[in-house]
């Protein structure tokens, strides 16, 4: 690819990404792929790949090698685990989550498209739509992953046939726009031959949009958590308590969201005190404001009881604060999630207890269905939930807020995760649905 001087000279930005599809479509190729025709491949990365593949009796390296980095996954030839990748471009910089396709690890693809900006949804040319590629964009739709790509993959195996492409895409995008899913860009791509992953493909004269690697330079970054209230969670309180600092008493964390300025009138939640903030420090030095993600020290013009968990927000934008929580989750453990489950529920660097009051509906993948009261939760499954908290908590609708909607619950006999929530609305539709005068309790506790 050719880069402009222009190009070259523009700052560069960042994009989280991830890739997620059934096995065997390719994601781990994809990615080897991108790595390589980018020149993001050390010289010895590519030597160990040529070695293990050689080892293997394959006359070309395995791209794959590049990311499935497990030996079970070599062994096995499938991902496991969740396979972090940086790289960058003259045009941007880049932080890549590869998922696994299994069904059995299809919990990862939360934690690796929990924070992403775009997920790269790939399909077997050969197999068309799949359930795991409905689940896998019901869980892009419900953590709301802002830019949604499906890349038809191993299109040499049909003969690069636009119809096979065309069919694909218009069957995935009236599945995506049912979930709330805003855009879908369609890419025809040979990963493992090398078309329209970074340079165009000579096989496919029909296709005239963007490469994979040129729509991930140029799909635009909103950077909304800039934009949204302030919101400052609480990760430590700093009391030197020495002579020379005698009286000091700062609240360190890193912001979730928005800006903070000094002379600003903040609440801390949830005891809902108010003060202004009289110093802010950054690295050290201080400074008249700072914005997400940046890690600050904030200290206020009044000595207000503040401990870890608590949260820093604008008086005038504050959330409110509830303990009965209705939400989306996903549940990612093998034990079952139940009815009167008793859990911890952390929200930010708030850890509160809480009970499972009620699962009123499960969502059936293939036509988008309810199953309603199922009693109970298995994994990976994606459903409403009620939950009661012990105590109070500043939670924003996950709509709104990405970053300080999200919540994980965890078991308190051993402190592993149960389960990931958005609170509130979970897809897109259900604003639409309000929008056009209807109610959630028309849907019978789900939101579309």
């Amino acid at each position: 690819m050719t880069t402009t001087a222009e190009q070259a000279a523009e700052p560069t930005t960042l994009l989280r990404f991830a890739t997620a599809g059934s096995v065997d479509d390719g994601k781990s190729t994809l990615v080897g792929r991108l790595l390589h025709d980018s020149k993001s491949v050390l010289a010895d990365q590519l030597e160990a790949v040529e070695r293990a593949s050689a080892g293997r009796g394959q006359d070309a390296p395995d791209l794959a090698l590049l990311t499935d980095g497990l030996r079970a996954e070599r062994e096995q030839g499938i991902t496991i685990d969740v396979a972090y990748r940086y790289f960058a471009t003259p045009r941007r910089r880049f932080i890549l989550a590869d998922t696994p396709g299994h069904v059995q690890y299809t919990r990862n693809m939360v934690t690796g498209a929990s924070t992403a900006d775009l997920t790269v949804i790939l399909v077997d040319a050969r197999n068309g739509v799949v359930e795991q590629t409905r689940r896998h964009a019901a869980i892009a739709a419900l953590l709301r992953v802002p830019h949604v790509v499906l890349a038809v993959n191993k299109m040499d195996l049909v003969d690069y046939a636009e119809p096979v492409f065309a069919a694909i895409a218009e069957e995935f995008t009236a599945y995506a726009a049912e979930l709330g899913v805003p855009e879908v860009t369609t890419v025809p791509i040979s990963a493992l031959a090398g078309d329209n992953v970074v340079e165009p493909s000579a096989h496919m004269d029909w296709y005239g949009g963007p490469t994979v690697l040129e729509h991930l330079e140029t799909v635009r970054v909103d950077g909304t958590v800039d934009r949204l209230p302030a919101r400052l969670p609480v990760q430590y309180v700093i009391r030197p308590q020495t002579a020379e600092h005698p009286d000091y008493r700062g609240y360190a964390g890193q912001i979730a969201a928005g800006s903070l300025r000094v002379g600003e009138e903040v609440t801390v939640l949830p005891s809902g005190r108010t003060s202004r903030i009289a110093d802010i420090d950054l690295l050290g030095v201080p400074v008249e404001s700072a914005r997400a993600p940046q890690s600050v020290t904030v200290r206020l013009e009044d000595d207000l009881d503040i401990s870890r968990g608590d949260l820093i927000a604008p008086s005038q934008a504050a959330p409110a604060t509830t303990q009965d929580v209705e939400a989306t989750v996903c549940h990612v453990a093998d034990r079952p999630l139940t009815e009167g489950h008793r859990v911890l529920l952390k929200h930010g660097t708030r850890v509160v207890k809480a009970v499972v009051k009620e699962i009123p509906s499960r969502l059936t993948l293939d036509d988008l269905s309810l199953h309603p009261r199922p009693g109970q939760l298995a994994a990976n499954d994606i459903a409403r939930v009620v939950l009661r908290t012990a105590e109070p908590l500043p939670l924003d609708a996950y709509a709104q807020s990405r970053t300080t909607g999200a919540f994980i619950l965890i078991d308190p006999a051993d402190g592993s995760t149960l389960t990931a929530g958005m609170a509130g609305d979970s897809f897109a539709t259900a604003r639409q649905a309000a929008e056009a005068g209807r109610t959630a309790a028309d849907d019978d506790g789900w939101d579309f």
